[in-house]
């Protein structure tokens, strides 16, 4: 209200001079204040004002006295152009437009009521059409604003997924390893000291590395920096991809389970992004393993190339040693028939997830000769 006060003062200040109302008679300076005030209120109440100051024009009229500050009427009817639903603004356009062949008919010089009224009618179209137009930018704005908000929404929901899926394989794979450590230590602790405390120490290193990896996926989400030098040492540390292979099998053999990985391709062709993905993918299907069936062999085999990488992780079971499947979702297709206690499926969930985000496929399911395989194949040249 302050600026369209201060408008409504300078519009009444600018048609003193011309309009001679100081030298007339006291009822001009009235009749000059009722056509510009209302503009104080005009964003307000913009029909309102409007309907106050044609009031105020149609006094004028009937008393046949021309002032400048008509020019009100153009501001009142931006306003409602500019902030009323546009039925509105038509209808206080045709009024207007009534208003302004009745004051070209009374006011214009003989002869000149064409020009004088079409002169009259494009100030009052392009009062108009700015109003509409002001709208129409600002409907644009809104709609600009309001999909940031909702992209920013959306980038929130995405960060706080890929945290959870970060943090189920974090914590499941090294609390697993760290299980079957120490499951290790104590059957051997007495037989084999030695054992016992390798183990022990696999078991601290397992540990720190699981702490590591959260410290670095949390730090990410945050977007902040450590204080203290260990901790920017730890997040200046890229994060783990394919060449982690080598020393994550090496963490599951020394848990029980044997592993062995190939890798084929050019590897420092993947993205960093699509390493880290192969990685949890691969870290997520041992752990599985590990979990499910602790005496099988797991095969890992890696094959990259600068458009494509296809994933598979293969365990092969003892028949004649019991082993729980995998924990399945609704959405996976297994072949044959399933047994024993069923997990909430949300290892596999995640890594569907992680391959849906590089237009991929994931086949995870029991072998016709007994054992699990997981098949992931990911499109390295056009990530969503």
């Amino acid at each position: 209200m302050p600026a369209d006060a201060l408008l409504a003062a300078a519009l009444f200040l600018a048609t003193l001079g011309p309009g001679q109302v100081l030298s007339g008679p006291p009822w001009l300076l009235a009749l000059q204040t009722a056509l510009v005030a209302p503009l104080a209120w005009r964003r307000r109440a913009p029909m309102t004002v409007l309907g106050a100051i044609g009031l105020a024009a149609a006094v004028q009229w009937a008393l046949d006295v021309q002032l400048p500050a008509d020019a009100a009427l153009l501001a009142a009817l931006y306003t409602v152009a500019a902030r009323r639903p546009w039925r509105h603004a038509l209808s206080a356009a045709l009024a207007l437009q009534a208003g302004v062949l009745l004051a070209a008919a009374r006011w214009a010089p003989p002869g000149q009521f064409p020009f004088t009224a079409a002169a009259l009618s494009a100030m009052a179209a392009a009062a108009l059409m700015t109003g509409l137009w002001t709208r129409t930018q600002g409907a644009y704005v809104t709609s600009l604003e309001r999909d940031r908000e909702h992209r920013a929404r959306l980038a929130v929901a995405q960060e706080r997924a890929r945290m959870t899926r970060d943090m189920h394989d974090i914590v499941t794979h090294n609390l697993s390893v760290m299980v079957a450590l120490a499951d290790s230590a104590t059957y051997v602790r007495h037989s084999a000291p030695d054992r016992a405390a390798a183990a022990m120490e696999h078991i601290a290193a397992t540990g720190r590395q699981a702490l590591q990896d959260m410290r670095r996926s949390l730090s990410t989400g945050r977007g902040r920096a450590t204080s203290d030098e260990e901790g920017r040492d730890e997040m200046l540390q890229p994060a783990p991809g394919i060449a982690e292979l080598g020393p994550l099998a090496q963490r599951m053999r020394a848990a029980g389970l044997a592993t062995c990985v190939r890798v084929a391709g050019d590897t420092e062709a993947v993205p960093a992004a699509a390493q880290l993905t192969i990685y949890r993918l691969v870290q997520e299907a041992l752990t599985n393993t590990l979990r499910h069936a602790p005496r099988a062999r797991a095969d890992v085999r890696v094959e990259v190339s600068s458009r494509r990488a296809e994933v598979e992780v293969t365990d092969v079971r003892d028949p004649a040693v019991p082993g729980d499947p995998w924990p399945l979702d609704a959405e996976t297709r297994v072949a044959g028939p399933r047994s024993g206690p069923r997990g909430d499926g949300r290892g596999i969930a995640g890594m569907r997830e992680r391959v849906a985000a590089y237009g991929g496929t994931l086949d995870a399911g029991p072998l016709t000769g007994g054992g699990w395989r997981v098949l992931a194949v990911l499109d390295l040249g056009a990530p969503r």
